[in-house]
């Protein structure tokens, strides 16, 4: 009988649900996870890139993380063509606006209006939902650090701790067990990656399989993006006890 709710995205099944929306949710369910974690100091990303094979170019840039503004950066999981383009919409959302007000886009706002062109595509005809689902991390004068999640049906929500992509549920749990308020970075760093090496479907983590991306305040006072290099990543996964792999080979 479902085969008639699921043809297209604006039918509602009789128990009132969107079948090609929890489509597209199952769709992230299978991609590579990501970690985010609010801290006093600032907000820590960390993300599974899922190595397909040893013959691929390994990309000079990021996989997972994305850098939209000075203020503001996000962590990916689903279908990364969708999210290139959302990506690109937020960054010309967030230079709209600080041209025209001469100051940095309010981090809620600019998720708000990337969660409303999300939401846009679940209610006509002929559109599927962005297979995608982001971690939102900024900052900003009227509320500090912030982490929002939001998924392909438009919904977002603000984060003190929140996982995407596969095994979200079990990352989800121990970050539930193991999350302390006013948490450092270092502190949120070393949660990220304890969750991320008992979830994560490989057996041992290394520098390749991970991406670490971090928001927080420079002594200026100017807000600093700041991704990991691989070199230090798996210094910080042998300092954290995480893999003895990396340490063998360094």
């Amino acid at each position: 009988m479902s085969r008639r709710y699921d043809s297209r995205t604006t039918i509602f099944s009789p128990e009132g649900r969107l079948y090609q929306v929890e489509y597209a949710m199952e769709a992230i369910g299978n991609a590579g996870s990501a970690i985010g974690i609010l801290a006093r100091d600032g907000v820590v990303l960390v993300g599974e890139k899922k190595v397909t094979s040893k013959l691929l170019q390994t990309s000079r840039s990021t996989e997972k993380m994305y850098k939209i503004d000075d203020h503001l950066a996000c962590a990916v999981a689903g279908i990364m063509s969708d999210a290139n383009i959302l990506i690109n919409t937020a960054r010309v959302q967030a230079q709209r606006y600080t041209y025209a007000y001469q100051e940095p886009m309010p981090v809620e706002q600019l998720v708000q209006s990337l969660c409303d062109t999300k939401q846009g595509y679940t209610q006509f005809g002929g559109l599927r939902p962005f297979g995608v689902s982001f971690l939102f991390a900024g900052w900003d004068r009227s509320f500090g650090f912030q982490l929002y999640m939001s998924d392909p049906s438009g919904n977002y929500g603000g984060w003190k701790a929140a996982a995407i992509g596969a095994n979200n549920q079990a990352a989800q749990s121990m970050l539930k067990q193991d999350y302390k308020e006013e948490m450092t970075r270092e502190e949120a760093v070393q949660l990220a990656l304890k969750v991320l090496s008992k979830t994560m479907d490989s057996t041992s983590l290394t520098s390749e399989k991970l991406e670490l991306a971090e928001i927080f305040l420079a002594p200026s006072g100017e807000v600093k993006y700041q991704v990991c290099s691989p070199d230090a990543l798996g210094k910080l996964l042998v300092k954290h006890g995480v893999t003895q792999a990396a340490a063998e080979s360094s």
